[in-house]
């Protein structure tokens, strides 16, 4: 019986020993040593090539990048469920998609879900793996061959092999899914794209302090004798992969390395390589396969229309005109790129995003980086594919699949506390609006259309009255609404909004007004082409993050007065690049806009003349308007907080609040404000999905595209 029972425990030992070496490690035994390795994906020239059932044939790739966010969840979470999945992947290839890129392990419930949905599928999706590198891990160690940096890159790109083939278990990362992965995918898995946008730093840094090492020599990946030391590491990077896959499950597939304008392979004018610090490059042509390869290598690039500003400053692009005879840095840009390779070129990452708010301007066609209607995205979305397909690229991936409210950008990052991002939609953030899918506030619609049909405002008791106006207010997870009614389009009438108690004014100077309390903000609405919100300028958000930007001045040098009766447009910062062309000299007079100006539309989706970036829309006898949380000083409406006092904590710190204070007038006599309680709803968001405008102008541009072939 001793015996048995020590039998059966050291059975049980080799078992766990067996299922910890081939679930959690990238240990293997090759017990196939004679078996040749295959490939459904390959290269020719220019071209990929996919085998599907009839022998290898031209393959364009239509992708659409897919996030791993959902609203109440940040990325970290992989919150996305199996059926979430399965109803996307529907969504998207009925939209003429035929591959999805995701950018690193996702949750077991995508595999499952992938499988499921191509399993007895005869036009199956395909997929574009990624290999992902967080941000900390490239800015605290700079160098890509120092081995807290290498070595657990090395290790990942085998474990994201072992992933598609449903053969690990992966531990908690927060940059990765974590479970045990049991879904085969891999006879619809492409190739993997390796890397993320490198950091030019780390690519300088690399090439100085590694310029004595030898190229990198692999099996089935080299460096050439003129590859850089980075490219020498990524070699090294493909390699790894290619010999893994191959070893371990007699497969290869395509293999690119990511890479973005900062570190194009491009040769730029002395002048424009000096403004706007262009000093590292990674040339995947100086990375090489072997005979031994039976799959093929891509360049991938992310490139967008308004990225990178330098374009239309560089004279060998500034001048291009295309077809129709108008300047297109855009493709002028794409063409460059995709004449320098020999091999196929994919544009992995392109669009533009259907936000309020704006980071970046597209000097060319107006493509910039938000302020765009979901109707104008989906047109600039299809006049860049056209670009890409023109400048003969190979295919293109529209990024991306969905809005993702956990996202931030530069320019509004300081005005919202960035820990609770995923729990309300913030309109101002563009980062936010890439998607194809939103999701909008409510369970099946939302609380409020701005459409000219107040029928949802019945019971509505208003908060305010005077001069024959009434007004009422609501709210969700992305605006507050007003109604007034008594307002006419061809009368201006004023809306102060008292949030914070430590600053405002009673009185406007211009225009001129008075308030029974003071307000922080006014909303003017005076007809569909000279609305907007002013902000009293002690609490305005620019002046006290960005003033020495944009004037060249201290903002806390001479504060406003907490009671100035001067009220200012709201604008935002925008890009240009560089912020800092010079140590010496850093950048001054950086531009804005006016993000308070107000856009009269109708915001019912459902609606024929549906504008997805109105603000207000009259009625008959009434108007609606809307207001993202951010335009008035909301960091985290979720829990009702708004900024404090910049001037007392030299910056943004947040401010609970319990109620707000709103009234309505013409002017002709102090306006009374009204008290609305305001109660967050913490992690308990409410949502819906809805298919953009942008969704079904590309539909209809990938059908064309199949009409014409």
């Amino acid at each position: 019986m001793r015996k048995f029972l020590i039998l059966c425990a050291a059975a049980v030992l080799v078992l766990l020993a067996g299922n910890y070496l081939i679930y959690h490690t990238s240990y293997y035994i090759d017990w196939r040593p004679d078996e040749a390795i295959s490939s459904f994906t390959g290269t020719s020239g220019r071209e990929i090539l996919v085998d599907r059932g009839d022998g290898p044939a031209p393959f364009e790739i239509r992708g659409v990048d897919l996030g791993v966010g959902k609203p109440g969840h940040f990325a970290t979470e992989f919150a996305i469920t199996r059926e979430e999945y399965l109803r996307w992947f529907g969504q998207i290839q009925e939209m003429g998609a035929n591959t999805v890129r995701i950018y690193t392990i996702n949750s077991p419930a995508f595999y499952e879900a992938f499988l499921e949905y191509n399993q007895d599928n005869p036009d199956p999706l395909y997929l574009i793996q990624g290999l992902w590198v967080n941000d900390y891990s490239q800015n605290s160690h700079i160098d890509a061959y120092d081995p807290d940096f290498l070595d657990p890159l090395l290790e990942d790109a085998k474990r994201v092999v072992d992933v598609i083939h449903g053969r690990r278990n992966v531990s908690y990362d927060p940059n990765r899914g974590n479970g045990r992965y049991r879904y085969d995918v891999s006879k619809w898995v492409l190739g993997y794209i390796l890397g993320v946008e490198w950091e030019d730093l780390t690519v300088a840094f690399t090439d100085h302090m590694r310029e004595e090492s030898a190229p990198y020599r692999g099996t089935y990946f080299y460096a050439t004798d003129e590859a850089t030391p980075f490219e020498s590491m990524l070699a090294r990077l493909g390699d790894t992969v290619a010999a893994y896959e191959a070893g371990r499950y007699k497969q290869q597939r395509l293999i690119a390395f990511a890479n973005w304008p900062t570190t194009d392979p491009m040769t730029y004018d002395e002048e424009t390589s000096r403004l706007f610090l262009k000093f590292a490059e990674v040339d995947v042509e100086q990375v090489k396969t072997t005979e031994a390869f039976c799959s093929g290598q891509f360049a991938s690039y992310h490139v967008y229309p308004y990225y990178p500003d330098y374009l239309r400053h560089s004279p060998d692009l500034a001048g291009y005109l295309d077809e129709k005879g108008q300047s297109n840095t855009y493709r002028a840009y794409l063409k460059t790129l995709a004449d320098h390779h020999a091999m196929p070129v994919v544009i992995s990452e392109f669009g533009v995003p259907s936000s309020r708010g704006m980071a970046q301007v597209d000097y060319g066609r107006g493509y910039n980086q938000g302020d765009l209607s979901e109707r104008a995205q989906g047109e600039a979305i299809a006049a860049c594919y056209e670009d890409i397909m023109a400048a003969g690229c190979a295919g293109s991936v529209i990024f991306t699949w969905q809005d993702e409210w956990f996202k931030r950008t530069w320019n509004t990052m300081h005005a919202v506390d960035l820990t609770q991002t995923a729990y309300w939609s913030d309109y101002q953030t563009n980062e936010q609006y890439f998607g194809l899918l939103s999701f909008d506030p409510g369970r099946e619609r939302s609380v409020c259309y701005v459409d000219g049909d107040d029928e949802e405002w019945a019971g509505s008791a208003p908060v305010s009255e005077g001069e024959g106006l009434s007004l009422s207010v609501k709210y969700d997870e992305k605006y507050l609404y007003f109604l007034v009614r008594g307002a006419r389009e061809d009368r201006a009438v004023y809306l102060p909004i008292d949030t914070t108690q430590k600053t405002g004014s009673a009185v406007c100077a211009s225009p001129a007004l008075s308030f029974d309390r003071p307000a922080d903000f006014l909303v003017v609405l005076d007809g569909s082409g000279n609305s907007r919100v002013l902000v009293q300028e002690r609490y305005d958000c620019l002046r006290a993050m960005y003033l020495h930007q944009v004037k060249g001045l201290d903002p806390y040098e001479f504060p406003p007065a907490a009671d100035t009766p001067d009220f200012v447009p709201i604008r935002l910062i925008l890009q240009v690049s560089p912020l800092f062309p010079s140590v010496e000299q850093p950048k001054m007079n950086m531009p804005t806009y006016e993000t308070g100006k107000l856009v009269h539309g109708n915001g019912n989706p459902n609606s024929e003349n549906f504008l997805s970036l109105a603000d207000f829309c009259y009625g008959e006898g009434f108007v609606e308007l809307r207001l993202p949380w951010q335009l008035l000083n909301f960091s985290n409406p979720s829990d009702m907080e708004i900024h404090d006092d910049y001037y007392a904590h030299y910056g943004v710190e947040n401010l609970r609040l319990h109620s707000l204070w709103a009234g309505v007038g013409t002017g002709e006599g102090t306006i009374e404000l009204g008290e609305t309680p305001l109660r967050g709803w913490g992690n308990k968001v409410t949502y819906h999905e809805r298919l953009k405008d942008s969704y079904y102008i590309v539909q209809e541009m990938w059908a064309a595209g199949e009409a014409a072939s």
